[in-house]
């Protein structure tokens, strides 16, 4: 039983070195240079054993976009489990953290986002896609009070929020123009401003 235990935490030491070895390459040289004969150079083995773990990049792909989900959730349920009460201050807090996530761990946001990239995102469907929805819905609908009526009116303002947030974003990857500083007030701004339109 030892044996196998320890077998099977190899394989799971080996995938995730894969994957680590995966975005070391793509934060040296980029998505493009990334290549499962690279993967395999990197970390010394044969491209046939990556094959084993995974099918083809697309597959690597996918798991470090799933990767990516699941470090965005961990940081909007920080924001969940802070102990402030105003809804309002709790959803600015999570686009902020969302945008802090972005920036610091920026090439498993482009990879889940498809930005300067192809996206593998939108052909598959798993748990951790529509978490950040679920997490900030329920505080959109407390913000709505009332006028929460339905998902449809709920979901209008989660992806207004979505769509400024990630516009920004995507604007602040490939436009090095303007500073931090800036895009964060536009950002602070954009969300006060659709806060107030949903408490209105």
């Amino acid at each position: 039983m030892a044996s196998k235990d320890r077998i099977l935490r190899l394989k799971e030491e080996t995938r995730c070195n894969i994957l680590d070895a995966s975005l070391q390459i793509v934060k040296e040289e980029g998505w493009q240079a990334l290549s499962m004969r690279k993967i395999a150079d990197m970390i010394e083995y044969t491209a046939p054993i990556i094959y084993e773990y995974f099918a083809n990049k697309d597959a690597i792909l996918m798991e470090l976009t799933k990767k990516g989900y699941s470090i965005l959730n961990k940081a909007l349920q920080q924001v969940v489990r802070s102990e402030e009460p105003d809804p309002a201050k709790q959803l600015e807090g999570m686009w902020m953290a969302y945008w802090n996530f972005a920036h610091q761990e920026r090439e498993l946001y482009q990879v889940m986002f498809g930005i300067e990239m192809n996206c593998c995102v939108m052909q598959q469907n798993f748990p951790e896609l529509e978490m950040p929805y679920e997490i900030m819905s329920s505080v959109i609908e407390e913000l709505m009070g009332d006028k929460a009526t339905d998902e449809d009116a709920v979901c209008t303002w989660y992806y207004t929020c979505w769509s400024v947030v990630h516009g920004l974003i995507s604007l602040s990857m490939v436009r090095k123009d303007v500073s931090d500083e800036i895009n964060r007030q536009v950002l602070s701004n954009a969300i006060t401003g659709i806060i107030r339109s949903i408490q209105a």
